[in-house]
């Protein structure tokens, strides 16, 4: 066990040495017993033991688990102990194999990241490279190849051996790499002359590999965004991306078909014949395979399919009898079992003050208390509160961990013993261990995800205006055709076409003339959006009112353009407030961030942060497709002009986002003294009445609104920071208070689609522009898939998702029948 400091590495060798614990390694290290078990366990307690267990041991472990999710908390929490408690932590870390996402017979692959995640899986496994191997009964039912197979699948390239081109390309083909100029994704590669690039799984950079013939000369890693070499190595391997060997014709579902024609006649269980089987909560993995199974039936004529590629309950039972296996429970259900007593930690619901007493409390008892905290940012506020209640702490960090200076400055001791530590990993959820009196506090035990906002109450005629604003186009609205000007829409025709079929949209002119427009151009057709009563009169069809209009437009553009020159140029001669550096509240924000910031996020953030330290106004446009983290640098933007004193305005197009900003901020800036207010019709008059007030005089930080911000009773005391989401959905009126406002201030734009002006004004240099395109990690793609309404596909694609713990949003489009639509997906799916 490597702790950075002995007391804190004294804590976990009395877990060690707990009684029941010690007897199981004892017969596993003698094979006294084939069929042990242990009970009494919370989910962190069997993480933190079978970390133990492998290390103590020396064995490397396969963990079978019920469902998808509890291999993913398992996966999560042994991880964090095998950072702590490893001396040498290799390349090779404890990993998930997971389930499929589909189901044999639907004609569709599993989505690429499953597939690769699994491919890499078997491969560790089946080299007895993974020390650890958490797997949900439904994975571990799929039928596999042989261990050799799996060998052969992977490559080693090394400096000195000769290896064809063709071969190597043909090979890399055939383990689900795919060919890119250039490579910038794991997966690709790229041949230009004697020069390979790869970007193999499991590795930080791509290769570049330089061949003189058939001789690998030499191999280098190189940095995607300059596509410049950075470190040279002598060795490289190449893991699969495939399970299976992929055919040069891959039709979706080929996956499932292959196994037909080449069967599949092994379990994982034999790729690690050494490794120790330990069953989480036997008794509940029957279960999971009976629901497997019953949505194994529900695939029509697929029987011959289903049983190609999984086992059935049967024949595991069988594959696990001869094997040397540990069953993990929570409940003891057998008396004579070992039982090692534990229970989940407190819950405190964020209130320090109540955590404090129980850990005074607890120590006064002789326990001793580990606080977890997954970043520094945490782990110095939580340090900050222990010094504030003059209670003394040991750090403990993992062999490969340093203290920040602002960590290590706080962190003391006081004698040679500690009662309390604060430890550097990923701990949701706490566990009592009574008997050794040890205590640990998990993140989520102090701050309560769900208590850290409160969600505000809806009435239905607020909730009216989610209808105005997500109102879709129908017949009688006005639209505009780019090349046709101004028409009415009358509906969505199908028209056939010799033996094909077609969907048009129909659009009227003046004079009655008809115009079809393909779905597949709808890029051409927009919702007119002017103003005034009655409608604009519609244009002839061939005629020249839609092109004396758009001249007209085009020369008010050039009169627009120079005016937004001008500002711009203003606001680049004139000064702005300089922002102080990051403080120590900065950097704690910034670290309680949930996720790993991308390559691309933290580029923006640097960029963003080095605008405001500067003495002019900040023009920066911030784009970024949905999901990819843009609201996440907007709120570090915002924490870092509240640090100033400074105001902060967030102006969303719709209501529906505002309310979403406001929900987001409201959770993000929870453990912090900042006052946050929403103006939009989702609040009464006398809400809106105080937030005004509130911004006049100082004391509402944060505005989140739409045009509401707009209104010219609205004033704030010290705006700094103005984030603006979506500025091409505003209209001319509120875009020339806009320019108003932003004179002197910092501006912030946001946007997954910019117009084509700004992106323009972007690459001028008019305007600065930061993008996002790196996904965040881990996070799986959409996949899409485009069929006609199909009943049992909607049940199977319900079911699956459900099955595997998450959620489903089912988007119809129209509220006349969306209950008649509800009841009928009720019927489909009971539960």
């Amino acid at each position: 066990i490597s702790v950075t400091h002995p007391a804190v590495r004294d804590l976990f060798q009395t877990l060690s040495r707990q009684p029941e614990f010690q007897d199981t390694v004892a017969r596993l290290l003698h094979h006294d017993d084939p069929r042990l078990s242990l009970a009494g366990l919370t989910p962190t307690a069997k993480a933190l033991y079978l970390t133990l267990l492998g290390q103590l041991t020396e064995r490397r472990l396969i963990v079978i688990t019920d469902t998808n999710q509890n291999a993913e908390t398992l996966t999560e929490l042994i991880d964090t102990f095998y950072k702590l408690l490893i001396t040498h932590v290799e390349s090779v870390r404890p990993q998930l194999l997971p389930a499929l996402d589909v189901m044999p017979g639907q004609g569709l692959s599993p989505h690429t990241e499953v597939t690769e995640q699994r491919a890499v899986g078997l491969s560790q496994l089946g080299t007895a490279r993974a020390p650890v191997t958490i797997v949900p009964l439904a994975s571990a039912l799929l039928r596999t190849q042989s261990g050799e197979i799996y060998r052969r699948m992977r490559l080693w390239l090394r400096q000195g051996e000769e290896v064809s081109l063709d071969t190597l390309q043909a090979h890399l083909e055939s383990i689900g790499y795919e060919r890119r100029e250039p490579v910038e994704m794991t997966g690709e590669y790229s041949v230009r002359g004697g020069i390979v690039d790869i970007f193999p799984a499991e590795h930080t950079r791509p290769l570049r590999v330089e061949f003189f013939g058939d001789e690998v000369e030499s191999i280098r890693r190189f940095d995607v965004e300059t596509q410049r070499s950075v470190t040279k190595i002598k060795e490289a391997e190449i893991l699969p991306l495939v399970e299976f060997s992929r055919p040069e014709s891959a039709a979706p579902g080929w996956e499932f078909a292959d196994a037909l024609e080449h069967p599949r006649k092994h379990s994982l269980l034999e790729l690690d014949q050494d490794a120790i089987l330990i069953l989480d909560e036997p008794e509940q993995q029957q279960a999971a395979a009976e629901r497997l199974g019953k949505r194994l039936e529900q695939q029509a004529d697929c029987d011959d399919l289903n049983a190609a590629v999984y086992m059935t309950w049967e024949e595991w039972q069988a594959a696990v009898s001869d094997r040397e296996q540990v069953a993990l429970r929570t409940l003891d259900l057998d008396p004579t079992a070992p039982h090692v007593n534990t229970r989940p930690a407190m819950a405190f619901h964020g209130s320090m003050q109540v955590a404090i007493a129980e850990t005074k409390t607890l120590i006064e008892q002789g326990y001793r208390v580990a606080f977890f905290a997954a970043t520094n940012g945490e782990l110095e506020r939580l340090a900050d509160i222990l010094r504030e209640y003059s209670l003394p702490f040991a750090l403990g960090l993992g062999p490969n961990e340093a203290a920040s200076p602002y960590l290590a400055e706080r962190a003391y001791l006081a004698g040679p013993v500690a009662n309390i530590y604060l430890i550097k990993g990923m701990m949701r959820r706490g566990v009592i261990f009574p008997s050794p009196k040890i205590a640990f506090i998990g993140i989520e035990d102090l701050f309560e995800p769900s208590e850290l906002m409160a969600r505000p109450s809806i009435t239905p005629k607020q909730m009216s205006a989610f209808a105005a604003d997500l109102a879709d186009l129908k017949p009688g609205d006005c639209v505009v055709h780019s090349a046709h000007g101004v028409g009415r829409f009358l509906g969505v025709r199908e028209i056939a076409q010799e033996d094909q079929k077609g969907d048009f949209m129909l659009l009227e002119y003046s004079g009655g003339a008809k115009l079809y427009v393909p779905l597949t151009r709808m890029d051409l057709v927009e919702k007119y959006r002017g103003g005034g009563e009655g409608g604009p009169p519609l244009d002839k069809l061939g005629g020249a009112t839609w092109t004396q209009r758009k001249t007209k437009v085009k020369a008010k553009m050039r009169d627009m353009a120079d005016e937004l020159l001008k500002l711009y140029a203003r606001r680049r001669m004139s000064d702005g407030f300089a922002f102080s550096r990051d403080s120590n509240w900065q950097r704690e924000f910034d670290d309680a961030f949930d996720f790993t910031e991308t390559r691309d996020q933290l580029s923006a953030i640097k960029d963003i942060k080095r605008d405001m330290e500067s003495p002019h106004p900040m023009d920066r446009l911030l784009c970024g497709d949905v999901g990819f983290g843009k609201t996440e640098v907007c709120m570090r933007a915002a924490f870092k002009a509240l640090g100033d004193g400074k105001q902060v305005a967030i102006l969303a197009p719709t209501t529906v986002l505002a309310y979403q900003h406001f929900e987001t901020f409201k959770k993000r800036f929870a453990a912090f003294p900042v006052r946050i207010e929403m103006l939009s019709r989702f609040r009464n008059k006398k809400d809106i009445d105080a937030t005004i007030e509130g911004l006049a005089s100082g004391k509402v930080d944060v505005a989140i609104g739409t045009h509401r911000l707009f209104s010219k009773d609205v004033e704030f005391r010290d705006l700094g920071l103005l984030i603006v989401d979506e500025e091409q959905r505003f209209g001319v009126r509120h875009k020339e208070r806009l320019k108003q406002i932003r004179e002197n201030v910092d501006v912030l734009t946001m946007s997954a689609t910019p117009i084509p002006r700004t992106l323009h004004m972007s690459m001028l240099g008019i305007r600065d522009m930061s993008v996002i395109e790196t996904p965040p990690k881990d996070r799986l793609a959409i996949n899409t898939v485009v069929a006609h309404y199909d009943e049992k596909l909607i049940r199977t694609a319900i079911d699956q998702e459900l099955s595997r713990g998450g959620q489903v949003y089912f988007v119809h489009n129209r509220v006349e029948s969306i209950y008649s639509r509800a009841a009928t997906i009720q019927e489909l799916v009971p539960g």
